[in-house]
C-alpha cells in the first residue's frame, strides 16, 4: 500500500510579473529579438558575436563576445517525426485534457488522472490561458518520456576556467511508467507512479557505491527519496526539497536532469515572452549520422562520436574549460516560461526555462535567487529531429554527442556531464527494466 507524506508547503509566494529587464536581451516585439543573419556553417566567435543580440542569454553571448566559446550555426534540417501511436495519441488528447488547480494533468470530462497519457498532453498551447505555461513544461517532459526506459552511464567533471577539478563517474536506470508506448511501461502501477530513478557512483573511490533512488507521482504527492552511503551502510529516507541542492557538491542538482526535472506542481508558472533564439544542437543527430543498434533483450544502444564533447577533453582549445565545443547552433522559435519554488526553503527563487514551441525540447535553464540575481545557467543540447529506427514503427530522439553544462556564475565555475567514447559509454533507450530494481528495500545492493 502506498503511503502518502504530508503533502507539498504551500508558501504564499506570487510569481514575478515579468522576465527580468536585461539589456540585448528582447522577447517578442523587441528588435533585439529581430537581429542575426547568419551564412550556413558561418562560426559565431569573438569577431561577430554581436550578430547574436538577442538570440542568446546575455552570459551566454557574453562567452562568445570573450573568445571563451565558438560554433557553428546551421539550419534546422525540417519537419519532426513520430510514430503512428504518437500520432493518434496527440490528436485525441486535444481539447481532452486539461490540469487541476495544482498543475497535474486531469482528463477534462471527469476531473480525474487518465490511467496513461502518451504524447503531447497539450498539442495546442493558448500563451494567454492561465495554464499555459504548465502545459508547456508537461509537453516537454511527456516528449522526453517518449524514448523510454533508461540505461546510461554519464561521467561528472568540476571545472575551474582552465583545469579539472576532479571527476566521478554515475551509472542511471530510469523506468517511466506514463508517457512512453505501453509495451514498454509497467502492467500495474499500484503507487500511482511517473518516474522511478536509481544513480550508482562508480568512481572515485571514496564516493564509490553512494546511491540515490528516486520516485515520483503522477499527481501532486512530494517525490519520496532515499539514499544509501556505504560508509554509513543503511539507506535512509531523504526530503526531496534537497533536489536543488548541488548533486555531490558539484553545481548541478537533481532537478537539473537532461533539462528540468523538477516537479512541476511544485512551482508557480507563467509564460513571460515567445522569441526567436539561437540554441545548441548536435550537429550528426542533425545530419542522422547517429549509429543506433538494436540489443539483444530490447532496446536501443547508441554510439556516441570519438570527439571532444567540451573543451576540457580537447587540447587544441584555448577557450573556457566547460564550452560546448562538439555542438551546433541552430535559430529556433521558443516559449520562455518562468516558475517560481512554492517552498520558500527551495534553493533558487526563480527558474527560466526556454522551451521549442514546436519540438517542446529544452536549451537554456536560468536560476536565479530569491532577489532576482541570476546565480546558475544549465546548458544543454537544444532542438534535434527524431529518427526511425524500426523502418517507421517507432522515432526516438536520439543523438550522439552529449554535453550538459552547469555554470555557476558567482564562483565562475562549472561542472558537466558529458562522455568520453573511448570509456565506451552505456547510452540505451527503450530497455526492459524490472520495477524490482528501484525497491528501495534493496537500495544497499548497487554499493556492493
Amino acid at each position: 500500500m502506498r503511503e502518502r507524506g504530508a503533502g507539498v508547503v504551500v508558501a504564499g509566494l506570487a510569481i514575478a510579473a515579468s522576465l527580468l529587464a536585461v539589456p540585448g536581451y528582447g522577447l517578442a516585439g523587441d528588435p533585439a529579438a529581430a537581429s542575426g543573419a547568419f551564412a550556413s556553417g558561418e562560426v559565431l566567435d569573438e569577431t561577430n558575436w554581436g550578430k547574436a543580440e538577442g538570440l542568446l542569454p546575455p552570459e551566454i553571448l557574453r562567452h562568445y563576445k570573450n573568445g571563451e566559446y565558438a560554433n557553428r550555426v546551421v539550419p534546422w534540417d525540417g519537419l519532426m517525426q513520430w510514430d503512428p501511436e504518437w500520432q493518434e495519441a496527440v490528436r485525441s488528447n486535444e481539447r481532452k485534457l486539461t490540469v487541476d488547480e495544482a498543475g497535474t494533468i486531469i482528463d477534462e470530462t471527469t476531473g480525474k488522472q487518465p490511467p496513461h497519457i502518451l504524447g503531447y498532453p497539450f498539442p495546442v498551447i493558448d500563451p494567454e490561458e492561465a495554464d499555459a505555461a504548465i502545459k508547456i513544461l508537461w509537453n516537454h517532459l511527456y516528449d522526453w518520456y517518449h524514448n523510454g526506459n533508461r540505461h546510461n552511464t554519464i561521467e561528472l567533471t568540476w571545472l575551474a576556467r582552465k583545469g579539472v577539478s576532479r571527476k566521478a563517474n554515475e551509472e542511471a536506470y530510469f523506468l517511466y511508467y506514463d508517457g512512453q508506448p505501453r509495451a514498454g511501461a509497467p502492467r500495474e502501477n499500484p503507487n500511482n507512479l511517473l518516474v522511478q530513478f536509481v544513480a550508482t557512483t562508480l568512481d572515485p573511490v571514496e564516493l564509490q557505491g553512494t546511491t540515490a533512488l528516486s520516485w515520483r507521482y503522477r499527481d501532486a504527492e512530494p517525490d519520496a527519496l532515499w539514499s544509501y552511503v556505504p560508509a554509513l551502510r543503511r539507506v535512509r529516507s531523504i526530503s526531496p526539497t534537497n533536489r536543488s541542492d548541488g548533486f555531490l557538491g558539484s553545481d548541478m542538482s537533481q532537478d537539473d536532469g537532461v533539462f528540468f526535472d523538477g516537479k512541476p506542481e511544485n512551482f508557480l508558472w507563467k509564460v513571460v515572452g515567445e522569441k526567436e533564439q539561437l540554441v545548441l544542437a548536435d550537429p550528426f543527430r542533425q545530419r542522422g549520422e547517429c549509429v543506433t543498434t538494436p540489443l539483444p533483450e530490447g532496446g536501443w544502444q547508441t554510439d556516441f562520436k570519438d570527439v571532444p564533447m567540451a573543451g576540457f577533453q580537447d587540447p587544441a582549445w584555448n577557450g573556457i574549460g566547460w564550452a560546448p565545443v562538439s555542438q551546433v547552433l541552430i535559430r529556433r522559435p521558443v516559449w520562455v516560461i518562468e516558475g517560481v519554488p512554492r517552498d520558500r526553503y527551495y534553493l533558487y527563487g526563480k527558474i527560466q526555462l526556454h522551451i521549442d514551441k514546436e519540438t517542446f525540447h529544452g536549451s537554456w535553464n536560468r536560476k536565479f535567487d530569491w532577489k532576482g540575481e541570476l546565480l546558475n545557467t544549465f546548458q544543454v543540447t537544444g532542438t534535434g529531429p527524431n529518427r526511425t529506427l524500426d523502418g517507421g514503427k517507432s522515432y526516438l530522439a536520439f543523438g550522439c554527442t552529449f554535453v550538459r553544462i552547469a555554470e555557476n556564475m558567482k564562483l565562475d565555475r562549472a561542472t558537466v556531464s558529458a562522455v568520453d567514447q573511448k570509456t565506451r559509454p552505456i547510452n540505451c533507450n527503450a530497455v526492459p527494466l524490472d520495477p524490482g530494481l528501484f525497491d528501495h528495500a534493496n537500495l544497499a545492493r548497487f554499493g556492493k
